[in-house]
């Protein structure tokens, strides 16, 4: 049975759709920008899919429901449970009545299946961040002199954990890093770009999230490649890659509550001669108030006990008022200064420094 399109979606989500369709396409994925805009013109809620979706009890926006969504297709489509989806998803092209036939069809046939898979949000791990995370690693590496012991919260698979792994690829003649990982990073830096020549040595490595992924299970590689839109190839091929590098790594992520882990692991006093740094990419939007709240306290109360040989340093690439991209900013105890150091894209195509 194929959906009415007589049912319009509620107003709020609707919108939302229609807001991710516009980022898709300002992201680079005309694919997922089609796919986002059916669904807010075209779903209704004679399915268990789309009624949870019109009927989203929280904040869709926040909760990023256009991308679960889009990503259970995604998955779906990369099963071949559904031929029709396979056949109208890229690398094939079709145009919007095509498409949503197929979308329509797999709606009604794998009603179960994409229902579940609007449970969890997106656990994208993007690694070209990693470029961003690389830079705001070197302006530390300069003002300190001294390794990192390394913090990551909302790490899903632990990929940005080996950021200083990778080769890359930053531009007007710019290189820095080994392509022994077979992970190749191109990031466009510009303006005051980080010493590239800064001594940059991590000395331990400690991650958390709420549901982390082993990036040795099948399981795993194909729910990450679910989110990645899929008209863009060459990250598929670079999140491939990273998941081999990391699963041969052997680096982990502990199954915790950020709030918790930070206190715990910022509680403790530094060690001489090390900086103590909590990194996050695009992660704090997904934090519930309280959990950001304790999170930023504890950080102040283990910045009042660092010092200069043991200094406490906190980097985030984060979206703020200003659209589009990311506020990355570096703090340092024990003076507690914080500096923009830049602005990134959220998927890691470049980063202007300050």
């Amino acid at each position: 049975m194929k959906p009415s399109f007589q049912v319009p979606m509620h107003e709020d989500v609707r919108k939302d759709f229609l807001r991710q369709s516009l980022a898709c396409s300002a992201l680079g994925s005309p694919f997922t920008s089609r796919v986002c805009a059916l669904l807010a013109e075209r779903l209704t809620d004679e399915s268990a899919f789309g009624s949870r979706i019109l009927n989203w009890p929280g904040r869709s926006e926040r909760d990023a429901l256009p991308l679960r969504a889009a990503g259970g297709l995604n998955a779906l489509s990369r099963s071949g449970l559904a031929p029709a989806l396979t056949s109208a998803y890229p690398p094939h092209e079709v145009d919007d009545e095509t498409l949503w036939a197929a979308i329509a069809q797999a709606i009604v046939v794998h009603d179960a299946f994409l229902t579940g898979f609007l449970d969890s949000p997106p656990q994208t791990n993007e690694v070209a961040r990693s470029g961003t995370i690389l830079g705001g690693a070197l302006h530390l590496a300069a003002m300190t002199k001294m390794p990192i012991d390394l913090y990551e919260i909302g790490s899903s698979a632990g990929l940005n954990l080996g950021f200083d792994r990778y080769a890359y690829d930053l531009g007007e003649g710019r290189a820095w890093g080994s392509d022994a990982e077979g992970v190749h990073i191109e990031q466009i830096w510009s303006g005051s770009c980080p010493p590239l020549d800064a001594p940059l040595t991590i000395n331990a490595r400690h991650a958390c999230d709420q549901n982390p992924l082993d990036p040795s299970a099948d399981e795993t590689r194909e729910r990450l490649l679910s989110y990645v839109w899929p008209d863009q190839t060459a990250r598929k091929a670079r999140l491939a890659a990273a998941l081999e590098s990391i699963a041969r790594s052997g680096f982990r992520v502990e199954t915790a509550d950020a709030a918790d882990w930070v206190e715990r692991h910022f509680a403790a006093p530094g060690t001489k001669g090390v900086v103590k740094l909590l990194l996050h990419t695009i992660v704090w939007q997904y934090l519930p108030p309280d959990v950001a709240r304790r999170i930023k306290l504890a950080m102040e109360v283990a910045g009042t006990a660092a010092t200069a040989d043991a200094p406490v340093a906190w980097l985030r690439a984060e979206p703020d008022e200003t659209l589009g991209t990311a506020a990355v900013k570096l703090t340092l105890w024990p003076t507690g200064e914080t500096r923009l150091l830049g602005r990134a894209d959220f998927h890691g195509r470049f980063t202007r420094w300050a």
